[in-house]
């Protein structure tokens, strides 16, 4: 059974950092695109940032690019979000996903996390 486990989550002020992980079980993902997307209530899941599978090549959305880095372990099958100068804006559930043709489409990722909640207080 496939899983992604991600943690890290937390209530941080305005302006510090938080650094979520996604672990992978079940499968290897060391051959395809993964991506972290997060979800406000009252909102859609929106695209945050995404990486290419040597972790080379990074996609970010443009309200966390210079903000936010994606990296990724192949070798522990993890991926990481570290996020810094946190406004109150970034608060949501942060969703992990893997495998997809289209890296800034949710719908189109073929396994997702359970989430974990991000809270920035002003």
């Amino acid at each position: 059974q496939v899983q992604l486990v991600e943690s890290g989550g937390g209530l941080v002020q305005a302006g510090g950092s938080l650094r979520l992980s996604c672990v992978a079980s079940g499968r290897t993902f060391s051959g395809d695109v993964m991506g972290w997307f997060r979800q406000a209530p009252g909102k859609e899941r929106e695209f945050v940032a995404a990486v290419g599978w040597s972790g080379s090549t990074t996609y970010y959305a443009g309200s966390v690019k210079g903000r936010f880095t994606i990296s990724r372990d192949n070798a522990k099958n993890t991926v990481f979000l570290q996020m810094n100068s946190l406004k109150p804006e970034d608060t949501a559930v942060y969703y992990c996903a893997a495998r997809t043709p289209n890296y800034s489409v949710y719908r189109s990722y073929q396994y997702w996390g359970q989430g974990t909640q991000v809270t920035v207080s002003s």
